[in-house]
């Protein structure tokens, strides 16, 4: 949100859940717009002016009748509740869902099938219930329909794709309005010809923004596979994943040389990423084969990447999968990509802190743990669990050798299985404890903004969520195709400032990476040299095969 939506945050005083009918889905015919759903000058309702793209949010959504019957109402479950205590105007808490499509839509098709995949998954359709600090605690209205329309058309442009982005990460869906999201479809062209396209691309972005005090990036990936299984007649469920044969492969143990766990201190305060001095008109525009897609936005307009600017930056790339060693068909290995990832984001923030010559310290990355069904029955809100994973301090050199990283991905790997495998709360114990008192949620929304400060040193050091290989195929038929790149960013707030998402498309080999920053943290520059850290500690965590021996394939399941 912006500074100029607050009531979006704060609305003043004014059933059951609905299956899948559990049929194939029937493709939607095409439709053509009628002349009464079009607007004065003759566009389709819903598409924006070309004046009107940099208008707040809600001005661009077309508003739609509410239905006056009374609707079920929900409390708000934990993780939306200590969401909404913690919302601020200057660091929206937007997900950013992007899909690449190689061809073109048919927007009222489009636009069917989404209302219709809405309808199949009402519990997104919901707005929350005007409150007072008086009241006892937040309430979800679940609504019949969508009180707005949530699918917009930016006019194409060269420029179209990066002004998504910068609403995707500035302008939050309100809460005030059912759905709390917003999908933007973006027509070709979206990248500028700067000479290194010859033509424009002809492909199709969708992109997805959601308001996270309502739902996380699983739960609106769900919502896009049924638009796709609706607009293009296919069935988008998931197969069940596959059961080992044998017992997994236990880690190798390589413990003893690793640094010692118990050096890590419970109230030890974790590492903080190196805050960097901005440096002003730092831009990368134009994404290419071998440099990321950067978003130069800032939430408060300006891109000039100052201490004063406000909001979330973005990187976009993709990274080859890094190999892991062979394994017998049907064990697990003996680490996953996951383990990868974990351990390549451990290496770029200690080698990031080394060159900054900050002092070493324990790094904790916060690692979502998804454990619903992916069906359509798939559960929809925020259905993750946040837990830490700790790396105690290091004074390996900056660059480590083959074996370091070995024994760091092993020692990960029998950490994670462990958290994996063991029951949890989606929050830590105060949180819990926090929205049980009996107190309104005037003082208690109070008491949480003041604990969230005094914790602040304690934050972890980043977040890094892996949905992995997205189990949908996301295809929108013969004219759209199958999606050809996913990429998704959460939240970096401060005091933590930075997230790194990944995820890959279900049949490809490349790992989409999102890296997003809070801007009083770094600047764009500083964001980029953080990005080729990344790379390199990534490709650091590859197997290497044996002299003379065959390299194997890329890892199978990010």
């Amino acid at each position: 949100m912006t500074a100029l939506q607050p009531a979006r945050h704060d609305p003043s005083e004014g059933g059951d859940s609905r299956s899948p009918d559990g049929l194939p889905p029937e493709p939607i015919p095409p439709k053509r717009p009628s002349p009464e759903g079009r607007s004065p000058d003759g566009r389709p309702s819903g598409e924006l002016s070309p004046d009107g793209r940099d208008a707040p949010a809600a001005s661009r959504q077309r508003p739609l009748p509410r239905t006056c019957t009374t609707s079920p109402r929900i409390p708000f479950p934990l993780v939306d509740e200590i969401s909404r205590h913690c919302l601020e105007d200057d660091e929206p808490e937007t997900v950013h869902v992007e899909v690449h499509l190689p061809g073109r839509l048919d927007h009222e098709r489009l636009r069917t099938a989404f209302h219709q995949a809405l309808a199949r998954h009402p519990r997104v359709l919901m707005r929350q219930v005007p409150v007072r600090w008086w009241h006892r605690q937040y309430t979800w209205q679940l609504t019949p329909a969508p009180d707005v329309d949530p699918v917009v058309f930016p006019p194409p442009g060269p420029d179209a794709l990066a002004r998504a982005r910068v609403r995707a990460l500035t302008d939050c869906p309100p809460l005030d309005a059912s759905p709390p999201l917003r999908l933007e479809v973006i027509d070709p062209p979206h990248a500028p010809r700067d000479g290194r396209h010859e033509s424009p691309p002809r492909g199709t972005v969708l992109l997805l923004t959601i308001h996270h005090t309502a739902l996380d990036g699983p739960a609106g990936l769900r919502i896009l596979a049924t638009a796709a299984e609706l607009y293009g007649g296919t069935h988008a469920s998931p197969p069940p994943p596959p059961t080992p044969t044998t017992t997994p492969t236990p880690p190798t143990p390589h413990h003893v040389s690793h640094p010692d766990r118990t050096n890590h201190l419970p109230l030890a305060r974790p590492a903080r990423i190196a805050p960097t001095r901005p440096l002003p008109h730092q831009h990368t525009t134009g994404p290419s084969s071998e440099q990321p897609q950067q978003d130069t936005s800032t939430a408060s307009g300006n891109g000039n990447g100052s201490r004063t600017a406000k909001g979330n930056g973005v990187l976009l790339t993709d990274l080859p999968v890094p190999t892991r060693p062979p394994h017998p068909t049907g064990t697990r290995p003996p680490y996953t990509v996951n383990d990868q990832l974990l351990v390549a984001t451990y290496l770029m923030t200690t080698r990031w802190n080394a060159l900054h010559n900050r002092p070493t310290a324990p790094v904790v990355i916060t690692m979502p743990i998804d454990d619903r069904p992916r069906g359509p029955q798939m559960p929809i809100g925020n259905g993750t669990r946040l837990t830490p994973v700790h790396f105690p301090p290091t004074t390996a050199p900056t660059t480590p050798g083959a074996q370091t990283v070995s024994r760091l991905l092993h020692h990960t790997a029998t950490h994670t299985q462990a958290l994996k495998s063991a029951p949890g709360p989606q929050l830590a114990w105060p949180a819990s404890l926090l929205t049980t008192l009996p107190l309104p949620i005037g003082p208690r929304r109070a008491l949480t903004r003041a604990l969230r400060t005094l914790a602040a040193p304690w934050t972890p050091t980043t977040l890094l969520s892996n949905i992995g290989r997205i189990p949908y195929p996301l295809d929108f038929g013969p004219a759209a195709g199958r999606a050809t790149a996913v990429w998704f960013s959460a939240p970096a707030r401060m005091p933590r400032g930075l997230s790194v998402t990944t995820a890959a498309t279900s049949d490809g080999d490349r790992i989409h990476l999102a890296l997003r920053w809070s801007r009083t943290l770094l600047d764009d520059a500083a964001a980029a040299r953080l990005l080729a850290l990344f790379r390199s500690s990534l490709a650091a965590t590859a197997w290497p095969p044996p002299e003379g021996a065959d390299p194997p394939a890329a890892g199978d399941t990010p």
